[in-house]
């Protein structure tokens, strides 16, 4: 079970290689079991016993199931559709000494810069065009091996193992063809999609990595592939979301985009998106907003962002008694400055949750003289306020372009999610 639900993971990442295919992939599997899109600019009409989804700026995805029967308040799980890459810019195209062409790239998110050196690229991402007189949004994959980020020889860098800080303006440009491909790149980007470059208004594409996922290890205890921050936390929630039964709460599976870059954005946590869907829905349902807030008071919500697991090499970096590794369960997230949104309260409830599922769980704290990131979670309690915990999966290597994971942690998230949504 462990090995197939690995496998399943990786298709869905391959399948994903920007939030926007994610978001795509994602709808998919929700119009199998039957679930009904709303759109935001129409007039929703939900029933209990329904089940539907929303999406906003095709990046980030809601979905939800209202139970037959008497229900008492929201059972979430929320996790990211974006991960650290470059994006695009404008005008991409950079000539060099009339022998190269280059792309213009910038960062997205903060990622390790130097796994994305000497190894297979493409571009995927959204156009935009005009037909019939409205704008259409085209996904773009360039399916086969496109760029590269070549590194410079030792020979021209000796100092290169003694430390070196990139310039993501020279040094992380990637190699799009001899001078013969000018002109060419919205051309190729173009043709993915059926149109012609001159019909495209606006386009947000970014790099990624072709590297195809790998089981691996001793045992093969560990995977390997790119995006697993966070796309592995919104494969088992969607995962337990279908899986569980959702008879006692209106189960909701959340996933926001720009987390990365800080969620400040219409579709990111910081947006009215999720209070939005909460609020239009209760309504809908024939509740007045006193009922929606009586409603909150006796939710939950799991933040599910990945965590970072006891690196081999580098044991120092983490906190002396927590200390989480690979395939010993789902990491629960304290911060003692709210970077994270645990507390006691919802400690134990999510600690409860994992007993009745039969999974592990560890904790994480970060090194007392090393500060962490923060996640979703405490920016999103700040719209829609309600016990909530952060929790994520271990990971080492998190915002390489290929990032590591224990073999079973997927499944246990998969099984904590399925009892979240009983």
């Amino acid at each position: 079970m462990f090995q197939q639900t690995a496998k399943e993971l990786i298709t869905f990442i391959e399948k994903s290689p920007t939030c926007f295919q994610a978001v795509a992939t994602m709808k998919e599997l929700l119009e199998q079991e039957g679930y009904q899109e709303l759109k935001e600019n129409e007039k929703w009409t939900v029933e209990k016993g329904g089940n539907y989804f929303v999406t906003r700026n095709d990046s980030a995805l809601i979905a939800f199931s209202v139970p037959k029967g008497e229900w008492k308040g929201f059972r979430i799980m929320a996790s990211h559709s974006d991960s650290p890459t470059f994006k695009i810019k404008d005008h991409p195209e950079m000539t060099v000494e009339n022998k190269y062409v280059k792309l213009n790239v910038e960062r997205y998110g903060g990622m390790i810069c130097a796994p994305w050196f000497d190894r297979p690229l493409s571009v995927a991402g959204r156009v935009v065009v005009k037909e019939n007189n409205a704008f259409v949004t085209k996904l773009v994959d360039i399916d086969r091996d496109l760029l590269m980020i070549p590194n410079l020889a030792i020979h021209m860098s000796r100092q290169i193992n003694d430390g070196y800080q990139y310039s993501a303006q020279k040094d992380m440009l990637p190699l799009f063809g001899e001078i013969s491909a000018k002109d060419t790149f919205m051309d190729t980007v173009a043709q993915n999609v059926g149109v012609k470059a001159e019909d495209i208004l606006g386009h947000d594409l970014f790099l990624y990595n072709r590297q195809k996922g790998s089981i691996w290890g001793a045992q093969e205890e560990f995977l390997s592939v790119g995006r697993l921050d966070d796309l592995q936390c919104a494969f088992a929630s969607l995962k337990g979301f279908l899986g569980g039964e959702k008879k006692e709460h209106v189960a909701v599976h959340c996933v926001l985009d720009n987390e990365e870059v800080g969620s400040s954005t219409k579709q990111g946590a910081a947006s009215t998106f999720l209070y939005d869907v909460l609020v239009r829905m209760t309504r809908s349902l024939g509740m007045d907003y006193e009922d929606y807030l009586r409603a909150l008071a006796d939710s939950f919500m799991v933040s599910a962002d990945n965590g970072h697991a006891l690196h081999p090499n580098y044991t120092e970096k983490a906190d002396p008694v927590n200390r989480p590794v690979l395939n010993q369960g789902i990491v629960i997230k304290y911060s003692g400055n709210q970077k994270y949104c645990t507390d006691a309260v919802s400690a134990a409830m999510f600690k409860d949750l994992c007993k009745q599922a039969e999974v592990p769980y560890q904790t994480f704290t970060n090194h007392s003289d090393v500060p962490g990131g923060s996640t979703l979670g405490n920016i999103s309690n700040t719209k829609v306020a309600l016990n909530s915990v952060d929790v994520g999966l271990p990971l080492l290597a998190m915002h390489s372009p290929y990032e590591t994971a224990g073999l079973k942690d997927t499944y246990y998230l998969i099984e904590a999610a399925k009892k979240l949504f009983a």
